[in-house]
């Protein structure tokens, strides 16, 4: 059995932000084929702010819990503060995660990257270059 931090095991049990949004302003979807984990973030953006963020997925409790946690990170913050959160962070918030489950908070950074870039191509608003730079190594790595 995995030693998972409270923080971990409370999102797990109880995750904030679960389920789809209506007519999404954008979408991103992820997954790793080593552990079949597969991510589905939506967001609702109004005034470049993250107004509604709610998530789907299908995987372990370190994916259901690191999903829920990035959405409670996101929401309400600018798309600029958005795209400054990494895995590190998400990891930190929960209170560490096993070795073997990082992927995950990965994983959850990667879904939230891609909504805003869905958001930002939907748009025709201009791509940051470290934005595009990870939208390209996310569909080189096939987890897209």
């Amino acid at each position: 059995m995995m030693n998972y931090s409270k923080i971990v095991l409370k999102h797990f049990r109880n995750p904030h932000n679960l389920g789809k949004i209506t007519k999404p302003d954008g979408v991103g979807e992820v997954g790793n084929m080593a552990c079949g984990d597969v991510m589905r973030l939506y967001i609702k953006v109004k005034d470049d702010r993250i107004e509604d963020i709610k998530f789907e997925t299908y995987g372990c409790a370190a994916a259901i819990a690191t999903s829920s946690a990035v959405t409670d990170m996101a929401k309400g913050k600018t798309l600029d503060e958005v795209l400054k959160l990494d895995y590190e962070q998400v990891i930190k918030d929960l209170g560490g995660l096993p070795p073997i489950k990082v992927h995950c908070s990965l994983l959850a950074i990667d879904a939230l990257d891609e909504a805003i870039y869905e958001y930002l191509v939907k748009n025709k608003r201009e791509i940051p270059r470290d934005l595009e730079i990870k939208h390209q190594k996310i569909l080189t790595r096939g987890r897209h």
